[in-house]
């Protein structure tokens, strides 16, 4: 992987224009500069925008000035990504530096506390969060970027904020409770799309006793966040046996991972993603599962050689260029059914939070932006592969199919809805230990005892 990159500035964009307008240009900037103090809240009066850039005028008055944004988001999702504040950075003038990295979850950390913290982070993980808030280093919000969480229910807020004060406000959500497989592959083998964990399970068994394709694939590897894909099966698995409360226990440690309960939802997963008959199809055995990329993982199915992978909404960014993503194409998706029918609807969902470590005029504006619907609505127009939970997106903007499934998925309210548990508990548990625990878990088969007692120990005191 490579890092991408950034958007180019607005000043290289003004060496192809002629000179007159170059030379009003010019004069445009410099009286825009002189308004980089701007308001607390980011704002500039000196920089009047007109034309299609006229909407972004709450934002001006900080041309020529440079934002710098580190984030998990690799190539492609983060050219879409870029896309979606272009237009923002061809009218403001501002650049947003953008740097994604495999390594973000430990450089962060690293970069924040050797004083060399950027401007912007996008944090997936309140337990990440927690700990950059405990750094001292964080910035809270201007008041605008605030009133935009309006348009987020409630609980989202609480996502991005660390003992009751707000911190960072969400960008994007994510359903993780989908199944990617090929349904033209499905229509050719007689199978139907299975409705109940039983039917889920009865079909693994068939495909694997067929001889052709495994029925699974996955990968874990992602850098030094290796292990996390492995963290959202076991959540699938304990929300959709047990529900929120204990779910939720769970996350506040009350439920510990050695309880009889966690242990017998990692004996779910381990039937199921361990099972030497059923993975790694395309790979090899269960070990390759922890050294496949979770951006590799589902490319067997393309091929063949896998029929199913577990993985989130925003792996539709990952598929190459042309494949079809539709109920009647090269792949889709359809809901991970509940281990217990008892248990309503579950869906386990994700987040990113912009964070900043600056209050900076310029980093203001580009909060308030980002963390606005305008922006949200721009995102979904870029690419497909992503969803957000800002009310003020208008769902008809989703054309994409898995878009709008997620979109539904997340927005439902008979569903038992709850965010990604590792992301919610501490950086040492969630996005430390546990992901080492369950790397080794696939790697060297270590016991489910072993796994779940030294994630236990991992847990602050």
């Amino acid at each position: 992987m490579t890092l991408n990159q950034t958007t180019p500035s607005a000043r290289s964009r003004r060496r192809l224009v002629a000179a007159p307008a170059l030379l009003a240009a010019l004069a445009l900037t410099a009286a825009c500069s002189n308004s980089s103090s701007g308001s607390g809240d980011g704002g500039g009066a000196a920089q009047t925008l007109t034309g299609d850039c006229a909407k972004y005028q709450p934002y001006a008055g900080h041309s020529g000035t440079t934002v710098t944004m580190f984030a998990s988001i690799l190539s492609p999702e983060s050219d879409n990504l870029e896309k979606s504040w272009a237009e923002f950075g061809k009218c403001t003038g501002i650049k947003i530096s953008y740097e994604g990295s495999n390594d973000f979850e430990s450089q962060l950390p690293v970069r924040v506390a050797g004083g060399n913290a950027p401007d912007f982070a996008i944090i997936p993980q309140p337990g990440l969060l927690a700990q950059m808030v405990k750094s001292g280093k964080v910035v809270k919000p201007p008041s605008q970027t605030v009133a935009n969480q309006d348009k987020w229910s409630p609980v989202w807020k609480t996502y991005g904020s660390v003992d009751g004060t707000f911190y960072a406000a969400p960008m994007s959500a994510n359903m993780k409770s989908l199944v990617w497989y090929s349904p033209k592959a499905f229509t050719a083998a007689g199978y139907q799309v299975p409705k109940t964990w039983a039917d889920l399970m009865a079909l693994s068994d068939k495909i694997a006793k067929a001889g052709g394709p495994k029925p699974w694939c996955g990968g874990i590897a992602s850098g030094t966040a290796t292990g996390w894909p492995a963290t959202d099966w076991l959540e699938e698995a304990v929300l959709g046996t047990y529900g929120g409360e204990v779910y939720d226990q769970w996350v506040g440690h009350q439920v510990k991972f050695s309880d009889e309960k966690i242990t017998t939802a990692m004996r779910t997963v381990a039937d199921w993603m361990l099972n030497p008959a059923w993975v790694n199809g395309g790979y090899g055995d269960v070990k390759s599962i922890a050294t496949t990329t979770f951006q590799d993982a589902g490319a067997p199915i393309l091929t063949g050689k896998c029929a199913m992978l577990q993985q989130a909404s925003f792996y539709e960014a990952q598929w190459p260029k042309g494949t079809k993503v539709a109920p009647d194409g090269d792949v889709f998706a359809f809901r991970l059914p509940a281990v217990n029918p008892a248990i309503a609807n579950p869906v386990e969902g994700g987040g990113e939070f912009l964070t900043a470590f600056s209050s900076r005029p310029e980093v203001q504006a580009v909060q308030n932006y980002l963390s606005s619907s305008d922006w949200a609505s721009s995102r979904v127009k870029t690419a497909s592969g992503w969803v957000s939970a800002n009310q003020g997106v208008d769902k008809s903007l989703y054309t994409d199919p898995i878009d709008k499934l997620s979109a539904e998925a997340l927005t439902d309210p008979s569903a038992t809805f709850r965010f990604d548990a590792s992301d919610m508990m501490p950086a040492a548990v969630g996005s430390g230990q546990e992901w080492k625990s369950l790397t080794a878990w696939f790697a060297e088969g270590q016991s489910i005892q072993k796994v779940a007692g030294d994630i236990d120990a991992a847990w602050p005191k």
